[in-house]
């Protein structure tokens, strides 16, 4: 079985590009514009492998977004990467203290993010 992932991103082009980039290394992958939108998948998905959330999005921002997903006991040791163009310490720490489990910061390339999907996810 392929391992599964849900990517977060309020930008189509980011969400298809990641995908693109795991789809080639096997992975299996489900995409939401926002944090309400994945929260709502949460509720009909038993697990996943990986979550990928940008920080900056709509309706349920990706810090707000990890709160709420580790509240749930199926996704309360999920890894969680958060993938964003801050890169300022005070929302790195604010991520980790929601549950983030690492940090990928845009842009990235397809290595960088290969290699800390394998790592987090297997």
């Amino acid at each position: 079985m392929p391992k599964k992932i849900l990517i977060i991103d309020d930008s189509a082009a980011i969400r298809q590009s990641i995908s693109f980039i795991l789809h080639q290394e096997g992975y299996e992958t489900i995409e939401a514009q926002d944090g309400l939108e994945a929260l709502n998948m949460l509720a009909s998905l038993e697990s996943l492998d990986l979550i990928i959330t940008d920080v900056n999005m709509p309706n349920l921002d990706g810090i707000g977004f990890i709160r709420k997903a580790r509240e749930l006991a199926a996704f309360k040791f999920t890894p969680i990467l958060v993938l964003t163009t801050e890169s300022q310490g005070s929302k790195m720490n604010e991520g980790k203290e929601a549950g983030a489990t690492g940090w990928i910061v845009k842009p990235f390339n397809a290595d960088k993010l290969i290699g800390i999907v394998k790592k987090v996810a297997g």
